[in-house]
């Protein structure tokens, strides 16, 4: 399995024949709304897509939301909205979010109803697991979307959190589950009022810590409201003892996972190359 990073929450994941876009958020630079009105209004995105980007789009074959309504475009924005449909690639969702993509023209394919349970998805199963988009008064204010733990035959079990803070739920999931990798938000995003929507520097931490797999943070250095640099969460990580098994990728940066020996020996312990 191969992992890139394109941008914020927008991934590639190569998976057999498969090739998964997630989460496209494809606008260039400040071509998007400012996401903080307190401070100098920053438009966003503040980086543009990674060279690979157009090159790697053309191999996608399927996409996956996990959440896109509530003006949340930096998991679909307008121009993913114009790719996909003018493309007709087959576009993966809840129920929650299906009528609203068909209403744009997309070709949706929707998930059953209920999470933990496995779903057929490309050859292989899918489940998946709530999110909490921030607590309190801003929480009310959020779309609050799914992860997706995704297993396929010969390849490592990824668990894609989402937009979540680090809940109960989440911890209980990862812990039961064990994913062989999971990716995570790690932008520590908040707006002029209220705590963090996502995870930071210090859940991303805890979390690295109750998984046993490799983890990898996004969710970085591409949106004004996310505070958390790619360098200060890695000396977070170094000071915490976990640098070895949380990765930070650049954009346009490709990772590449294998199924662990240990795993198919029946012991979960990830192995992570590239």
């Amino acid at each position: 399995m191969k992992i890139t990073q394109l941008r914020n929450a927008t991934i590639i994941v190569e998976a057999g024949r498969y090739r998964i876009l997630v989460d496209p958020m494809l606008a260039p630079k400040d071509a998007l709304p400012p996401l903080k009105f307190l401070v100098p209004r920053a438009r966003n995105p503040l980086v543009e897509l990674p060279a690979p980007a157009d090159e790697l789009l053309k191999t996608v074959t399927h996409c996956l939301i996990t959440h896109c309504q509530k003006g949340h475009f930096d998991h679909l924005d307008r121009a993913a909205k114009h790719w996909l449909r003018e493309r007709q690639i087959p576009v993966v969702c809840t129920p929650h979010d299906a009528q609203h993509l068909r209403q744009r023209g997309l070709n949706v394919q929707p998930l059953g109803v209920g999470h933990h349970e496995p779903q057929p998805f490309l050859g292989g199963q899918i489940r998946t697991l709530a999110c909490r988009h921030g607590t309190g008064f801003v929480s009310l204010l959020m779309e609050h979307g799914v992860g997706y733990l995704i297993e396929l035959p010969g390849e490592p079990r990824l668990y894609l959190s989402g937009d979540t803070v680090l809940t109960p739920e989440v911890r209980a999931f990862v812990a039961e589950h064990q994913p062989d990798v999971c990716l995570i938000p790690a932008g520590g995003a908040h707006f002029d009022f209220g705590a963090d929507i996502i995870m930071g520097q210090d859940e991303v931490v805890e979390f690295t810590r109750i998984a046993t797999g490799s983890v990898v943070a996004n969710h970085l250095e591409a949106l004004s409201h996310c505070p958390v640099t790619r360098a200060g969460l890695r000396a977070a990580a170094d000071r915490s003892g976990v640098s070895a098994r949380l990765h930070i990728p650049a954009d346009g940066a490709t990772l590449e996972f294998s199924v662990p020996a240990a795993a198919i020996a029946g012991e979960p312990a990830p192995a992570m190359a590239g």
